[in-house]
């Protein structure tokens, strides 16, 4: 029973890794990178020396050869060489007599974990594989390097070092590589999707806003040919003048916009002006609610409501509660979008009411999960994004509806102090 808990212990501290990715990618808009592969296995390699499994003082087994080659897989070399560090250093610290097989065996894993994980990118189809061979080594060469090193330690133990070791370095590497796999597999398809999402959103709006840029336009072209006219007075040729330049403001402002919505998101905060924001989405949207014969009106009591978000982001947020109000009005001969915003305490209330179809209890219930859409084309993703952002943002979402007598959205969010 004592090795069965050593054994789940170290198992622990391999799978650290894998939990933590879950906890703090989960309602990001990007997978792993680098620096996270590298800290998380600084952290596992720490708690399972810190905690190892051992029947003599000074000899110690842990997961080290599992976490070395999980952080070369998903790091780089670079990872190892830091965990090689980490290790050095923490294991003289640590001392005892095995310090001079531990060296030993982990410059062989090291190169091998090496040529491994390089395999192991570079030939997809032979993963299973190269995952089975790495188990196997990182069992048998601690075991042949003890018995070359520590022969009477290891014949004196031979129960605990034929069990523990193979067991928990076989077993933990399989499970970490596989989970954490299928979890990074997992990962890339939910953002792929969330891309086609947005790519489709970003489409529709661009439709309307071309028919809509195209009439100032129009109208620009006509006070130009008036002007060519030799008879029109001075003051008319000023007025034509100053008509044709706010037509062409008005038209660059919503291009701007558009054009901060459609380019790559960053993960910048910074302190934005809530009410402004809105009426640049307004002004984005209004034409494709025009082409859908939906009207929008917007209500606020205060001119300035500040909250800490990125601006890209909040952008996309309401874009699509919004767009999707107005297809829920759409198959109205007369839909209605009305968006209050208000201050309520520390924190900024939006309600986004429609008129439009509504939806039943059973819909409300699953909106905001991962492939859950109440329309027919719909993936559900763009409204899984926003629930996400506001989460991350500390506020929450209320929706009140019911099947044919519309729908309402009320979005709360924290003010920025």
């Amino acid at each position: 029973m004592l090795y069965v808990k050593d054994i789940l212990l170290q198992l622990l501290f391999a799978l650290t890794p894998f939990v933590l990715y879950t906890i703090y990618y989960r309602d990001k808009a990007e997978n792993y990178s680098k620096q996270f592969i590298t800290i998380t296995c600084m952290i596992c390699l720490f708690m399972s020396m810190t905690f190892p499994a051992s029947v003599q003082k000074g000899i110690i087994f842990d997961v080290r050869y599992v976490i070395m080659f999980f952080g070369m897989v998903y790091g780089g070399i670079t990872t190892g060489v830091v965990l090689l560090v980490e290790f050095l250093i923490y294991r003289l610290l640590i001392g005892g007599q095995g310090i001079f097989s531990a060296v030993i065996i982990l410059s062989i894993t090291f190169s091998l974990s090496a040529l491994l994980s390089i395999l192991y990118r570079r030939c997809s189809e032979y993963r299973k594989l190269v995952t089975f061979i790495a188990g196997i080594s990182f069992s048998l060469i601690p075991i042949g390097t003890m018995l070359a090193t520590e022969y009477h330690y290891t014949i004196q133990n031979l129960n605990f070092n034929i069990l523990v070791m193979p067991v928990q370095n076989s077993l933990g590497i399989w499970i970490l590589i596989s989970l954490f796999n299928k979890a990074v597999s997992d990962k890339e398809l939910y953002l792929r999707y969330l891309q086609s999402e947005k790519s489709e959103t970003i489409a529709h709006v661009a439709a309307s806003l071309a028919h809509e840029v195209r009439n100032p336009l129009t109208a620009v072209m006509g006070f130009l040919k008036l002007l060519k006219d030799d008879s029109i007075t001075k003051e008319k040729s000023q007025k034509y003048i100053d008509i044709c330049l706010e037509e062409i403001k008005r038209t660059e402002v919503i291009l701007s916009e558009y054009l901060s919505i459609a380019k790559p998101n960053h993960s910048m905060v910074e302190k934005i002006e809530l009410v402004q924001q809105i009426y640049a989405i307004i002004d984005i949207i209004t034409p494709y609610a025009n082409m859908n014969n939906v009207t929008l009106e917007i209500q606020h009591l205060e001119d300035q409501l500040y909250v800490s978000a990125n601006p890209t982001e909040i952008k996309q947020l309401f874009i699509n509660f919004i767009k999707n109000a107005i297809e829920a009005c759409a198959v109205l001969p007369s839909g209605n979008v009305n968006i209050c915003i208000e201050r309520q305490s520390k924190f900024a209330k939006i309600a986004i009411i429609d008129n439009g179809v509504g939806m039943s209890i059973e819909q409300m219930d699953r909106l905001g999960s991962i492939y859950f859409s109440t329309k027919s084309k719909g993936t559900g993703l763009g409204l899984t994004l926003s629930y996400q952002l506001i989460r991350s943002m500390n506020g929450d979402v209320t929706v009140r509806s019911k099947s044919g007598e519309g729908t309402q959205f009320i979005l709360t969010l924290p003010l920025f102090d």
